[in-house]
């Protein structure tokens, strides 16, 4: 079998990524513990109707996917969507971005750490916390700094891992279903998907509630666009990672979904609990708890291993933008000779270190809920402002028209967008995100408008230097 031929970037990046690389980060990014321990929540809200909230979240992440792809196949040296922003929308937009979405993927960073800890201490009760959380840092930020096609390879193995899981379970309830298996609440049957189905058997607001919990269980799918930069043969897996990769989550989710609603009647399946440890301790594996344990652990893992790769890469995106004197630029745009940026992401690893330290100081979370939600739900902001330079990109000369375009732009483009603003909205009839919803937009005002002024004074220094 001949080797890939492994190239370099003008900036001193490597393209060591495979295709078979690639579509693993982009599944195991967006595959995570939403579905295996949170899919029982939403799936309790709405009912089967949670399929058609999954398809329509799939069909407009489609959608933005191939508007971010269709940008990524003009010009795939960008290393970052975020580069896009600042090319179309400007630098002030694009610094705005960049920052904030950095910091989405830190906060996010944080929350698996502590997520990890918790798993590991399901077996090691008695281990410290925050010595979990620094040994999983330092490995797998050790992992990201000593080439791209390592991290590559650990996002293989990590994503597989998931993916076992979840063809597991569609295997295993698929026989059930087929058989009628007998269980608790009666027998295993596709009829428990049917039985007397409602649209919105807890009313409207329940239905409406779902859709920004599954939007967040799809974040992360843009992790694909960030991997195109150190790709062998980007124009080929541009096209193959963004056309298969939704197409194949939502064969995992709908399959995993269909298979536990078979089995357990929607109404009697515990909110509380992994629908995945209920569905194989129904089948008689007594070590379903475990075994799921695991797999959320190796889930984690593989998040937080993605989080480091891609808040590197922005964080090294952010520094090269910026002006050459800066002190970010001098000590942080710089690419290792394993050709990584390598200061990039150890500072990005550094900052990650907030999490142990409130581990071992017993820090109260409540911030850091609070952070995080606003966090998360900037993110929507970020999509949207993707969407706006796609359409930016359109009018202007780097346009190619007969490149990987974006199926009925005319048409998908501003419904797109609209749809993300409808997600936003839905946020504040919703308690519990409120707060994260108010936190966003603050963070668009004050943060937004000091980079402005920032900007506008930058180009007021040069004009009168110029004079």
């Amino acid at each position: 079998m001949q080797k890939t031929q492994i190239t370099e970037n003008e900036d001193g990046t490597k393209r060591s990524l495979s295709n078979r690389n690639v579509q693993m980060i982009a599944i195991g990014g967006t595959i995570g513990t939403g579905l295996f321990l949170g899919s029982g929540t939403t799936i309790s809200k709405t009912g089967p109707s949670i399929l058609i909230v999954y398809l329509v979240l799939g069909i407009f992440f489609f959608l933005m996917m191939r508007a971010i792809g269709e940008m990524l196949y003009s010009d795939p040296s960008q290393h970052t969507f975020v580069a896009f922003i600042t090319k179309y929308l400007g630098p002030t937009v694009g610094h705005f971005t960049g920052w904030t979405y950095w910091l989405g993927l830190s906060f996010c960073a944080m929350a698996e750490i502590t997520a990890i800890s918790t798993y590991v201490q399901f077996w090691f009760p008695n281990v410290p916390a925050w010595i979990i959380q620094l040994a999983f840092l330092g490995t797998l930020a050790g992992v990201n700094l000593i080439a791209a096609k390592l991290f590559g390879e650990a996002e293989f193995w990590f994503a597989l891992i998931k993916i076992v899981a979840i063809l597991a379970l569609i295997v295993t309830g698929a026989f059930m279903i087929f058989s009628h298996s007998v269980t608790p609440v009666g027998h295993a049957s596709m009829g428990n998907i049917f039985n007397n189905f409602s649209m919105f058997p807890h009313g409207g607001m329940s239905f409406i509630s779902a859709f920004p919990m599954v939007f967040f269980a799809f974040q992360g799918i843009e992790f694909v666009s960030i991997t195109i930069g150190e790709a062998t043969t980007p124009h080929k897996i541009i096209k193959k990672a963004v056309n298969e990769t939704l197409l194949k989550i939502l064969i995992f989710y709908f399959g995993a979904l269909i298979v536990i609603m078979g089995i357990i009647p929607w109404t009697h399946l515990n909110a509380d609990s992994s629908p995945f440890v209920q569905v194989f301790k129904l089948a008689g594996f007594p070590a379903a708890a475990a075994l799921i344990n695991f797999v959320v652990l190796t889930s984690a893992s593989s998040s937080l291993n993605s989080f480091i790769f891609s808040a590197g890469r922005h964080l090294y995106q952010i520094a090269d933008e910026l002006p050459e004197e800066s002190w970010l630029n001098k000590h942080v745009a710089k690419i290792s000779k394993n050709g990584v940026p390598a200061a990039a992401i150890t500072l990005s690893a550094i900052f990650l270190l907030i999490t142990p330290l409130m581990s071992l100081t017993k820090a109260t979370a409540s911030v850091f809920t609070i952070v995080a939600g606003s966090s998360n739900d900037m993110y929507i902001i970020v999509y949207a402002l993707a969407m706006i330079a796609h359409r930016r990109y359109r009018e202007s000369s780097d346009f190619l028209p007969d490149g990987f375009k974006m199926p009925g732009y005319q048409f998908t483009s501003p419904l797109t967008i609209s749809f993300f603003a409808i997600i936003f909205v839905t946020l504040f009839f919703i308690p519990e995100d409120i707060v994260g919803a108010v936190g966003a937009i603050i963070w668009t005002v004050v943060f937004g408008g000091m980079t402005y002024v920032h900007q506008r004074r930058m180009v007021s220094v040069d004009v009168n230097s110029l004079q």
